[in-house]
């Protein structure tokens, strides 16, 4: 394929992604992620909005700094203190990008900015001109373009790119397009805006009616040559564009769609899996392409054709996307630290020794209470195990419990301080869980609110592990703590302690920060 059929994908994960409602990715996360977008190959990440805080610039110009191979672009409203707050964070990468936006829609324009046109026209001439003197490569966005009038869509893309916009971008940031819709605005910016020829035209499409990966298709057929979109579809309110999906539908129909991408697609399951874990929002089966349910088959019929010819309700080869095969081995009890390390490496997940050391701890003790260890039991263990960035300020030793269907539950913990020393107390609560965690709060002294507790089984069966996943609230923010265990207090009590210990960590971190400005 020619050049010119390339789709260059832009992955924002880390920035769009982690405006989903509860995600907050530490800035280890952040950078284990990005280092995971640079294997799968993407040609852009955006590594963040670097004027929202200080804890997120230094994150970004880490992943500049760090992340070697796909540009590094810093997201900014049209305001020059924020452009320069992004050239800081991403001045260090191979190839920065910074990315402007501002709205052109009446209703944003009007209720939101509180600007006319005019305004609206020379504050994209500012911004792109102020971002245009730090680096060569900048991205505009006419944010709610898709309800934007189109005439004066066209005069902000024209006036961005006349002062050095290399890539306009067309978001559909509602989610309010129809694809035919979408398809025709994008040819008509095409044959409508006169340097068009200037910039790279690309599409950022969110999910409200259920539509982004649709709409991201109708936008290449339409011309655009630049896609944006996230892991697993993580994002605001919805969502955005599922990357996997885009990128597979591409590879899949070439036939159709004429294009092609650069990216590393057999990197997409282990990419998928990682956001999983560190975002705690968790695939549902039926998830296309990456969810659990994607590649299996329980008709008898489909069974039936599969075993035959793998084509005939498989229009993916899992291995493409980098689903490992059923493994000949199975994990029990008896087996060795070799067996977990290969099973792991099969899943994508390569931890470092002291990573490892305690996942196989941690096998061992699941080993112990059940009779077989499958996959879903290892990414659990995994997800509780390599929780990174973090140092521990409190450990669990003990919990106990005591409960009845006429006294009141009671619930003694012992923790170990980061020291080593025990330190215990009692709680009485409305709940086990509740007393277990009132417990804790004696003990560590973190002020902070349970907003949301989720438990599930990790596999089936009356020895199945229970995770659970438990955010907490402070006055800095909000924080997630995941753990598995066979027994189902257990992992509620290490899920809070985790939680707390990201609390404490982050504002160490601040204060760290805030030290250094």
């Amino acid at each position: 394929m020619s050049d010119t059929d390339k789709i260059y994908v832009f992955d924002t994960t880390l920035r769009d992604g982690e405006q989903s409602a509860g995600i907050a990715f530490t800035m280890d996360e952040k950078v284990e992620i990005a280092r995971q977008l640079a294997k799968l190959n993407v040609d852009i990440i955006e590594a963040g909005f670097p004027a929202t805080s200080p804890g997120d610039r230094e994150a970004i110009a880490q992943i500049a700094r760090d992340v070697k191979g796909p540009v590094i672009a810093g997201l900014a409203r049209a305001v020059h203190a924020d452009i320069d707050h992004a050239y800081e964070a991403v001045r260090g990468a191979e190839a920065p990008r910074i990315h402007v936006f501002l709205s052109s829609s009446e209703i944003h324009m009007g209720q939101q900015l509180h600007k006319n046109r005019e305004d609206i026209l020379g504050m994209t001439r500012s911004a792109v001109a102020h971002a245009k003197k730090y680096v060569s490569d900048v991205e505009f966005s006419p944010m709610d373009a898709s309800r934007s009038d189109r005439a004066f869509l066209y005069q902000v893309l024209q006036a961005a790119i006349e002062e050095g916009a290399t890539t306009v971008n067309i978001p559909d940031t509602v989610g309010y397009a129809i694809p035919e819709e979408f398809e025709d605005l994008i040819r008509s910016i095409i044959a409508n805006v006169p340097n068009i020829d200037r910039a790279r035209v690309s599409v950022h499409c969110q999910n409200d009616l259920g539509m982004a990966t649709a709409n991201s298709l109708a936008g290449i057929l339409g011309g655009a040559r630049q896609v944006e979109g996230t892991i697993n579809g993580i994002g605001e309110r919805a969502g955005n564009a599922a990357l996997e999906e885009v990128v597979l539908a591409i590879a899949t129909r070439p036939d159709f769609l004429h294009v092609h991408t650069d990216v590393n697609t057999r990197e997409f399951y282990a990419a998928s899996k990682l956001v999983e874990r560190y975002s705690g929002m968790m695939l549902q089966p039926h998830k296309a392409v990456v969810g659990k349910n994607a590649f299996r088959h329980s008709s008898g019929i489909h069974q039936d054709g599969v075993l035959k010819m793998r084509e005939t309700y498989e229009i993916m080869d899992p291995a493409s996307i980098g689903i490992p095969e059923g493994s000949s081995i199975v994990l029990t009890k008896v087996s060795g630290s070799h067996a977990v390390k290969a099973r792991l490496a099969d899943l994508g997940i390569t931890p470092d020794d002291t990573e490892f050391n305690r996942i196989f701890e941690a096998f061992k003790d699941v080993a112990d209470a059940k009779d077989e260890v499958d996959d879903r039991d290892l990414m659990a263990i995994v997800s509780e195990q390599t929780q990174i960035s973090v140092k521990d300020q409190w450990t669990l030793d003990l919990v106990q419990v005591s409960s009845s269907d006429h006294g009141a539950p009671t619930a003694s913990v012992r923790l170990l301080d980061v020291d080593g020393q025990p330190r215990q107390d009692a709680a009485i609560g409305t709940g086990p869980v509740d007393a277990i965690y009132r417990a804790i709060n004696r003990v560590t002294g973190v002020d902070n609110e349970l907003i949301e507790f989720s438990v599930k089984s990790v596999t089936e069966g009356i020895d199945a592990q229970g995770e659970v996943t438990i955010r907490i609230q402070t006055d800095a923010g909000v924080y997630q703590g995941r753990a598995a265990d066979t027994d189902i207090l257990v992992a509620s009590a290490r899920a809070y302690v985790h939680a707390v210990n990201r609390s404490i960590a982050a504002a160490q971190q601040a204060e760290r920060v805030t030290a250094n400005a």
